[in-house]
């Protein structure tokens, strides 16, 4: 394409923290982001950072304008990195987009060829965007896990935030993976669909009592949390010995009131998920297990809602409200 041809993208405007201005607007590549690989964009999708990001109610972008989207799939059109060639179909999620460069919510993106992922074989740019960041997260934590000796014949890995795109993918992730997954879930009403799944127990998170002791009947040899706060404090004191919990957001909040018994007594292991940072060599190895035997059986039916670019304000404001379930699929190219 040419430097100077028109294209849409959602970009957030801001000027000194004020005047918050996401929106449609029409670009050139010349304002895009540097970098060695230009793409054609397919596929986004919507995390709970993005709509932190395209409301302004969370401190996301370091600079303004850019792009919105931390997840991004399509074809290369141009590329100065001979590993890259005009046709190839590419990923990235996190590494800076939407945070220091634009991201993925535009007709196309520019990227550095270094966090740049050839797509693996064994997923479509669909699939792969249905999984973004929620699944990269997902198959992290496990790799994590399981770097932490953690194994299926320890026993059931419980899930909490079970509705939302994390903890769906982890689900399905965990028993394409071996283990048994358990559930807790503010959102009861879709017991069916957290089984159909593969959840062997789903546990409503109204019902939960962790007891006030430090250390109370274990129950689950690790989790894969992406609440915090209560339940992450909670679940500190109900894993088996050896056990692993993998932190991976703060849908509750930030705060964590626990104690070092958990720890020094039954050797739980405490591990942080930071999916937007992670090395290069290990998205390798994430995503070669999200392509094959980690893949989920039910990308289509955890993929709960497909948008437009246009339609993004609506979906944001829906997800902060609490009204998620699944993934959100931003269809953006052919």
């Amino acid at each position: 394409m040419s430097s100077t041809e028109a294209f849409q993208a959602f970009r957030i405007h801001s000027s000194g923290g004020k005047d918050y201005r996401p929106g449609l607007e029409t670009i050139s590549a010349d304002e895009l982001s540097p970098g060695e690989v230009l793409i054609k964009t397919a596929y986004s999708s919507v995390n709970f950072k993005d709509a932190l990001a395209g409301t302004g109610k969370g401190k996301i972008l370091r600079h303004f304008p850019l792009n919105g989207g931390i997840d991004v799939a399509g074809h290369v059109v141009a590329s100065t990195d001979p590993d890259f060639k005009e046709g190839d179909a590419v990923l990235c999620t996190g590494c800076g987009l939407s945070e220091t460069r634009d991201g993925g919510y535009a007709e196309y993106a520019r990227l550095e060829s270094k966090w740049t992922i050839p797509l693996p074989n064994g997923l479509t740019l669909r699939e792969s965007m249905i999984l973004g960041t929620a699944g990269f997260t997902a198959a992290l934590a496990l790799y994590r896990m399981q770097q932490n000796d953690q194994s299926p014949e320890m026993g059931p890995i419980v899930v909490t935030g079970a509705t939302g795109g994390v903890g769906m993918l982890s689900i399905d992730i965990l028993s394409q993976a071996g283990y048994e997954a358990h559930a807790i879930t503010g959102k009861f009403e879709h017991l069916d669909f957290l089984t159909d799944l593969g959840a062997k127990q789903v546990v409503s998170r109204k019902e939960l009592y962790w007891g006030q002791n430090p250390l109370e009947k274990a129950i689950w040899a690790g989790a894969i949390d992406s609440v915090g706060d209560e339940m992450l404090n909670g679940l500190t004191r109900v894993i088996k010995p050896y056990g692993n919990i993998a932190s991976c957001g703060l849908a509750a909040g930030p705060a964590l009131a626990t104690t070092v018994m958990p720890f020094i007594i039954r050797g739980v292991s405490l591990l942080g998920i930071a999916s937007a940072g992670t090395a290069r060599r290990i998205r390798d190895i994430v995503w070669a297990h999200l392509a094959s035997d980690w893949k989920p059986l039910h990308l289509d039916a955890i993929a709960t809602r497909v948008v437009g670019l246009e339609q993004l304000p609506k979906v944001f404001e829906s997800m902060l409200s609490g009204d998620s379930f699944g993934r959100t699929l931003v269809e953006i190219g052919d």
